[in-house]
């Protein structure tokens, strides 16, 4: 539970690096989060009278303001995770390539960091590092 809220701390912090535990946890928990929103959004909907209600119009947009929110820390933690592997934070642009890009980053985003410390600071799985250091 923890790594789901950890991207949640550190949400403008583009230095330093990620584990992949905390990437697909907030992943994880971005998900479970938009479902719920649409199957309220769309419950919802359904039950009112075809869009008289301006609360069924605000929850059918909840979750995109939702995913709007959240872009801020899902770009910082990809950042973090390509600086695990030692590489530039700019690769996160590569999600910009259209039908393909989203594959590449999951590519990266599924790769091991670099053991040790790298250019970007200590391994976050290496021996020594406390987890109060990322808090």
């Amino acid at each position: 539970m923890y790594w789901m809220f950890l991207p949640f701390r550190r949400y403008f912090d583009f230095s330093g690096r990620s584990r992949r535990l905390e990437y697909w946890m907030f992943q994880l928990f971005n998900l479970f989060v938009v479902i719920l929103l649409l199957v309220l959004a769309v419950n919802l909907s359904d039950s009112t009278d075809k869009g008289q209600d301006g609360a069924s119009t605000l929850l059918s947009i909840l979750p995109i303001i939702y995913v709007l929110t959240m872009l801020c820390p899902l770009v910082a933690v990809q950042v973090r995770r390509f600086h695990d592997q030692d590489k530039s934070g700019w690769y996160a642009l590569l999600g910009l390539i259209p039908y393909v890009g989203g594959l590449i980053l999951l590519f990266f985003m599924v790769q091991k960091g670099t053991p040790g410390e790298n250019s970007y600071g200590p391994d976050p799985l290496g021996p020594g590092i406390d987890i109060s250091d990322f808090m």
